[in-house]
């Protein structure tokens, strides 16, 4: 499940456990909620062992380019 698909899937649940409560808000007010709840979300998924598919391929990516300079200092 990519990034998008993942915080789409949690606010969808989090708007249905609100529905009554969003009927109430107005729409602006329920998009700044989502701005503030969506960082506290990805913590609490990257504490469970889980981290954003963009994380993971800026990790990948660290680690290949240092997986070369070993090889390059190991041949000199």
């Amino acid at each position: 499940m990519s990034d998008k698909e993942l915080t789409e899937a949690l606010k969808r649940i989090i708007e249905k456990e609100l529905s009554s409560l969003s009927k109430l808000l107005p729409k602006e007010v329920m998009s700044d909620l989502d701005e503030k709840i969506s960082p506290q979300i990805e913590n609490i998924i990257e504490k469970s062992g889980y981290i954003k598919k963009s994380k993971y391929e800026n990790l990948e990516k660290i680690i290949d380019d240092l997986e070369e300079r070993i090889n390059i200092l190991e041949k000199d």
